[in-house]
């Protein structure tokens, strides 16, 4: 990951994986094109269900079933906003993202959220919002999350404000 230090930082803890479904969904109400959100946490601290939240909340259609495109490495829905779902865990070197295209998708028209963030390392856009995901217990999460740029901060701000009205 980058070292640079973020415009805004906020904590959430979420009682329940539906908690945690519902606050991406907020944050997906307010994503706009070429918003990239970095899902950083160990394997099955929920990211995959964050990005669920954020599919529903930038409009995309319920039919659709968002799963983690660990294999496919990349997943696209129609929604408000085009939303991009990435999965890195099995990513192994930069050749095999670059054959994937994914400087259009991740300076595009799209929303963009990333599993695995941090294997991009230097690579992730210095623009970015980024969650990390830890344990609390079986079903509660801590959230950080980390506004890298000013439409980040921008987009948490925003967030953090729904939460005090």
């Amino acid at each position: 990951m980058r070292n640079e230090a973020p415009l805004r930082r906020w904590q959430r803890r979420t009682e329940s994986p539906q908690e945690t479904q519902l606050l991406a969904e907020q944050l997906g109400r307010l994503l706009q094109p070429g918003d990239v959100v970095a899902l950083v946490g160990e394997l099955g601290s929920g990211k995959t269900l964050f990005s669920q939240g954020l599919a529903r909340g930038l409009g995309v259609p319920k039919n659709f079933y968002i799963t983690s495109p660990t294999f496919a490495i990349i997943n696209e829905y129609p929604g408000r906003v085009p939303f991009y779902h990435l999965d890195l865990y099995r990513v192994s070197n930069r050749a095999e993202l670059s054959e994937l295209g994914l400087e259009e998708i991740l300076y595009g028209g799209g929303a963009v959220a990333i599993e695995w963030a941090e294997r991009l390392g230097k690579d992730l856009p210095a623009e970015r919002l980024e969650v990390q995901l830890t344990f609390s217990d079986e079903t509660s999460r801590s959230l950080i999350f980390s506004a890298f740029g000013v439409n980040a901060k921008h987009r948490l701000d925003l967030l953090i404000q729904e939460f005090r009205d």
